[in-house]
């Protein structure tokens, strides 16, 4: 690997975690779509590795394994919320020492492989990273679809939305496949001038009424409301808490109930 290669690598993941500890739309293309495309292009790249060995085989079984888990791990500890009517991801402390601690253990494997034998060229990065996210799209996926809270619009769909008034959703395969699971899927691009959906916050220090906020939230839910029903569904109260992996292996259980 090389070292601009790495360098891009540091940087990229340092960008990401200060965003997402900032708090962050959940985009459901990055969520369930992405860790599939990297881990496709890293395993076609094993393929084309000349004289790959049963060893090398061995070492992406295992540097596997523990990618998933560490992945998994990652996935329970992210803060999970509501914002402006679609679903926010923060990240915590606990994610930070996941994150360290799955760096230092994916460099020993990969360390303790080559010099048993693995080829350089076996490990490939996109294959560590999709492993990585795949295993984090398990337990935050199933977190946020059992939320009921719809994924972040699509950037190319509000862009879109924003030059020509024109709606809908940019990804309506991966729209369908929510839909059928019982999700509402993908936010449409906000409207302009229509208040945030955050109806969990403090009210601003100007608002010292509270029943003036209460009103004013109670108003906006009622227009969201109106524009979701015109796309069949009604969106689930907003959780007063961040959803837990036990949360979405119940939702998991009922939809397969409601397909037996």
């Amino acid at each position: 690997m090389s070292v601009g290669l790495i360098f891009v690598i540091i940087v990229g993941a340092i960008v990401l975690i200060v965003k997402r500890f900032m708090g962050e739309p959940v985009d459901a293309r990055d969520t369930f779509v992405t860790p599939l495309i990297l881990v496709g292009i890293g395993v076609y790249s094993v393929t084309k590795v000349a004289d790959l060995s049963g060893i090398d085989i061995v070492w992406l079984v295992i540097g596997g394994v523990v990618g998933i888990a560490f992945g998994a791990v990652r996935g329970t500890t992210t803060v999970l919320f509501e914002r402006d009517g679609h679903l926010w991801q923060r990240y915590t402390v606990k994610t930070l020492v996941i994150w360290g601690t799955s760096m230092v253990a994916g460099f020993g494997i990969s360390l303790l492989g080559s010099t048993m034998g693995m080829h350089h060229d076996a490990k490939p990065v996109t294959l560590s990273i999709g492993i990585g996210m795949l295993g984090e799209m398990l337990t935050l996926g199933l977190r946020a679809l059992s939320s009921g809270i719809p994924f972040a619009p699509d950037k190319k769909a509000a862009a879109r939305s924003a030059a020509d008034n024109q709606r809908g959703a940019d990804n309506p395969y991966l729209d369908r496949f929510l839909n059928n699971l019982g999700h509402p899927g993908t936010a449409q691009p906000r409207e302009p001038g229509l208040p945030d959906r955050d109806f969990g916050r403090t009210p601003p220090g100007d608002w010292s009424d509270q029943d003036q906020y209460l009103r004013k939230s109670a108003s906006a839910e009622a227009r969201y409301d109106q524009r979701e029903d015109q796309r069949g569904y009604r969106e689930r109260p907003r959780t007063d808490r961040s959803p837990t992996l036990r949360d979405g292996l119940d939702w998991l259980n009922q939809v397969r109930d409601r397909r037996a």
